[in-house]
């Protein structure tokens, strides 16, 4: 026997005191002298504790809660003196009688874990989870770390660049040449690749903890199958322990916490996604981890006869976020990863649920989006919605935001595909996503960095794919190519999938090429899907959500064979950082006198050409005479013909090229003092399916 464990059983057989301890705060607590345990359940009419030695499988000790004694309102309570960290614990929730069990889902069999769990044991092997056989224990931490100095960089939302990605999937391929493939060490490892990139924010998938062999269950047949995404979270405090190469309780703490300090310390934030509108416990036929067997029709949406689960998540339950007890936890968690995590935003998967009430419901003021925005100690944390659920209710523009929530523009994504793929009747809009959107947002009280534009995310076919494939090829998801979007406004440039002619993967480079330009020169927030910068394919699978493989790891030999995109993506980003003018942070209409002019024209100037078969835009960006003044000029052709486009007069300024996607890299893009000089030119020929942009100098001042 360990001496750990002797001490441990030495403690609970002569030494442990059990009091009533403390309703608040949440969870566990590591006090003077011992530690408290609170949780809430309104409807069990008896609650145990029970401690686990770690790595064992049977309980060291239970603990019954006194209803009278450790019990206050409807939160059970109790202080155990002489209890160190290192301990794991969980619960069992009874309710008798049990009148209803479809809808009270009390049974004492089950050991359910904490919701405020810090850590949760056993799954810190990628692949080796729990499953539904053993029940999720929480651990208590010791709670140590040196953030030395980190602060939270604040950088404003107008100014950010976003790279979604993925952790295990960012360094998990065997190129990626870390020590410590498919963890939080790993993205450290790649922290001087971000910086030259120039990205200002990691936007990371989910990181609290999931369980990825639960998919094993619902997916027959496909055994190499995981949930991969991890959009089915079993906590909202836990991150996620097969994440980090650190073993021990608090080694995922602690190696998270690693990587904020050093991605601080490059000047890149971290945003999480953070799914809370529903579990991993599915629907009546789930496994039961934690709220279910908590209190189920407190924690979820049900059909008040039937305890049938309201599905609004498309994965089987949905959170009531709206009830008070729900709104706590949320906020709480929020809070647990600024305060103690230094994390800097968040990102709300399908957030239109959180605006939902406890009937189902859609909400004109929800309580809970109102409280995280009004939330002091989240006042300069970024709240990005994904503004729209499972079950139809699309709120893109009109996101319930109090001037503080910003929306991933799923318009800006579809616009701006079906403009560059040549679909007619798209150049009003496009004209709108590149101004930031003012149609959604100036009428809200909202400005264009409450856009975050994007062409590609997670969720569909990568960059690459978009100019490769028609349709979806999904087969390997094992669901006969069913799954995934139908919708995908992706054009294959002639071909299907890979292709050895020449002239289709010129087109295509050229295509990628357009949607990036487009993406980082309008305003709002621009948001790069992680491999796009380097042709990173998926096989033409749109829904890789179950790929723990190649098709959606991070090949890094293209860094290498890709060198010339990753160039132009990268030149891009720093030009969107040189200018000030493609990062407004008002609408002109507000009357700011440093916000920027926005004059449209087609080949013509003065003349844009807004009818129907149109296919090309020019969009002059000026300052005010009175203030600081900068030019660019950006022209969009769509059209599969070459066009001759008017540039405008500036008196004492002149044009320099700097992107023009129809010409081959490396003249594709050029940094500022290589670009050519076009004073004296009336027009500039656009070429076919190309992407153009101007940057105005004051004549003779020089590169």
């Amino acid at each position: 026997m360990s001496s750990l464990r002797q001490k441990l059983l030495s403690m609970v057989t002569t030494q442990f005191e059990f009091s009533r301890g403390s309703p608040l705060p949440f969870g566990a607590t590591v006090l003077r002298g011992g530690i408290n345990f609170s949780i809430f359940s309104k409807h069990a009419t008896s609650v145990t504790l029970i401690l686990f030695f770690p790595g064992e499988a049977e309980p060291l000790v239970e603990f019954p809660f006194d209803p009278h004694l450790n019990r206050t309102g409807d939160v059970w309570h109790a202080f155990l003196l002489g209890l160190d960290p290192g301990i794991h614990y969980a619960f069992r929730m009874e309710r008798a009688p049990n009148e209803n069990p479809l809808v009270y889902r009390f049974d004492r069999r089950n050991i359910v874990a904490d919701p405020y769990a810090r850590a949760l044991s056993g799954n810190s092997q990628w692949g080796a989870g729990p499953g539904r056989t053993q029940p999720r224990r929480a651990a208590i931490l010791n709670g140590h770390y040196d953030w030395e100095f980190d602060q939270p960089l604040n950088i404003p939302l107008a100014d950010s660049v976003i790279y979604e990605m993925h952790v295990r999937g960012f360094t998990r391929h065997a190129s990626s040449g870390v020590a410590k493939p498919g963890t939080f060490a790993g993205v450290v490892e790649k922290i001087p690749y971000l910086r030259q990139l120039g990205v200002t924010a990691v936007e990371l998938l989910p990181i609290f903890e999931f369980d990825e062999t639960l998919l094993l269950d619902s997916l027959p047949g496909a055994r190499d199958h995981f949930d991969y995404w991890g959009y089915n979270p079993i906590s909202f405090f836990a991150p996620k322990a097969a994440y980090a190469f650190q073993s021990g309780d608090d080694g995922p703490v602690n190696e998270f916490k690693e990587m904020v300090k050093q991605l601080h310390a490059a000047g890149i934030e971290v945003i999480l996604d953070a799914v809370f509108n529903h579990t991993a416990e599915g629907n009546e036929h789930g496994p039961t981890l934690s709220f279910r067997g908590i209190d189920n029709p407190v924690y979820y949406m049900l059909q008040p006869e039937t305890g049938e689960y309201m599905n609004f998540s498309g994965c089987g339950n949905t959170l009531n976020c709206n009830h008070p007890v729900l709104r706590e936890l949320v906020a709480d968690a929020l809070r647990y990863w600024v305060t103690e995590m230094h994390v800097d935003g968040f990102r709300f998967d399908l957030a239109s649920i959180l605006g939902r009430g406890q009937d189902g419901s859609v909400l004109a003021s929800p309580p809970l989006l109102e409280r995280l925005a009004q939330d002091p100690v989240l006042a300069q944390t970024k709240l990005i919605a994904e503004a729209w659920d499972a079950a139809g209710l699309y709120q893109v523009g009109s996101f319930p935001a109090w001037g503080r929530w910003a929306e991933w523009n799923g318009k800006f994504r579809d616009e701006t595909r079906r403009f560059v793929k040549g679909d007619p009747g798209m150049v009003p809009a496009l004209a709108s996503r590149l101004m930031g959107s003012p149609d959604l947002y100036s009428d809200n009280l909202r400005e264009p960095w409450h856009s975050i534009n994007f062409i590609t995310c997670h969720d569909g076919f990568t960059l690459a794919d978009l100019v490769s494939y028609d349709g979806k090829h999904n087969e390997a998801n094992g669901e006969q190519n069913r799954d995934g979007m139908n919708d995908n406004w992706s054009w294959n440039c002639g071909v299907e999938g890979l292709t050895q002619s020449g002239e289709v993967n010129r087109l295509r480079a050229r295509q990628v090429r357009n949607l990036a330009a487009l993406l980082l020169m309008a305003h709002g927030v621009p948001m790069i899907l992680a491999g796009d910068e380097v042709g990173r394919t998926q096989r033409g699978n749109n829904n890789a959500y179950c790929q723990d493989n190649e098709i959606s790891w991070f090949d890094w030999s293209f860094v290498e064979r890709n060198a010339d995109l990753l160039r132009f993506f990268r030149l891009l980003i720093r030009m969107r950082h040189e200018h000030p003018i493609l990062r407004r942070g008002t609408f002109t209409a507000r009357n700011e006198p440093d916000a920027p002019q926005i004059d449209f024209h087609g080949v013509k100037l003065h003349a844009p050409d807004w009818s129907w078969e149109s296919r090309s835009l020019a969009m002059h960006m000026h300052g005010r005479p009175d203030h600081r003044m900068e030019h660019l000029y950006l022209i969009a052709n769509a059209h599969w013909e070459a066009h001759e486009f008017e540039l405008p007069v500036l008196p004492g300024w002149e044009w320099m090229l700097r992107v023009d996607t129809s010409r081959e890299a490396p003249k594709d893009i050029v940094e500022p003092s290589k670009a050519e000089g076009l004073a004296g030119w009336k027009t500039y020929r656009a070429g076919p399916r190309s992407v153009v942009v101007m940057v105005g100098r004051e004549a003779g001042a020089g590169a």
